[in-house]
């Protein structure tokens, strides 16, 4: 038997009665989505679109189709048996620093490393909402916002294209380490279409980065399943750390510094 014949069986052709494309993924039957997954995952990079509005874009999209109610009754649950996830969403902490906050820690410290890739790069510290979290999600969903850049430093990634992988990594594992997978993997969607448009430019269109790319993927999915479940940190507390000390104090763990710059460098 050839091997396409093989391959192709039990494949069952389904009929409908609608006239629009209609499948059992929410994710494949919304427009928004299948236009930016193929165009976000396929396209090469250039000045007419800015990478970083490619997720702004797609976090739009997803708020659109995703059922928040689900989510946090999931969250509901989790709660009854998750003692430290219960404690974090009772306090309900939220940041209201800015750079300015953060220009009286030492540079070798993880407050210093914050205040110098701000203000080396004009930047200011957008964190502070125009509203207050209603339900956990929302406020998972901020915290998640609020604490971004310092999983960058805490988790070896660069502050560059590629180097958005150890984040993405370091979340997409330690969310299903630390959460039920249906929960886990709800509250992903955004961080797996996010990096692997990544994934698949790398390969597509800048190859000489790939092993580049593959490696930070790598440590980014090992921090984040060795280490405590530090979507939970208050960061806040160890801004006069260095970021060993940072680490150690938050239990983040299986981080080894990768250095993205010179193959983002050639994804322009």
């Amino acid at each position: 038997m050839a091997y396409d014949t093989y391959l192709m069986q039990g494949i069952k052709p389904v009929t409908t009665d609608s006239s629009v494309l209609v499948s059992s993924s929410k994710y494949l039957n919304d427009p928004r989505v299948r236009d930016w997954v193929a165009t976000h995952m396929l396209r090469r990079n250039g000045p007419d679109i800015p990478t970083p509005s490619d997720s702004i874009q797609l976090v739009m999209i997803l708020r659109q189709i995703e059922d928040a109610d689900h989510i946090n009754a999931l969250f509901a649950e989790e709660r009854k048996t998750n003692a430290k996830l219960d404690a974090w969403l009772s306090e309900r902490f939220v940041s209201t620093f800015s750079r300015d906050d953060l220009a009286q820690y030492g540079p070798e410290t993880v407050g210093g490393i914050f205040h110098k890739q701000l203000v080396d790069n004009g930047l200011q510290v957008d964190i502070v909402p125009p509203f207050a979290p209603k339900t956990d999600y929302e406020y998972f969903n901020l915290r998640s916002g609020q604490c971004h850049d310092l999983e960058h430093i805490l988790g070896g990634g660069g502050f560059d294209f590629i180097g958005e992988l150890v984040p993405y990594y370091m979340r997409l594992t330690n969310l299903f380490v630390h959460l039920s997978p249906e929960l886990a993997g709800l509250v992903s969607a955004f961080s797996i279409l996010g990096s692997t448009r990544i994934i698949t430019r790398a390969v597509l269109h800048y190859p000489e980065t790939w092993l580049t790319v593959q490696e930070t993927v790598e440590r980014g999915a090992k921090v984040g399943r060795e280490s405590d479940p530090f979507f939970m940190a208050k960061y806040e507390d160890v801004f006069h750390l260095t970021p060993d000390e940072a680490r150690e104090a938050l239990g983040i763990r299986g981080v080894r510094m990768v250095d993205t710059a010179e193959a983002s460098a050639k994804w322009n």
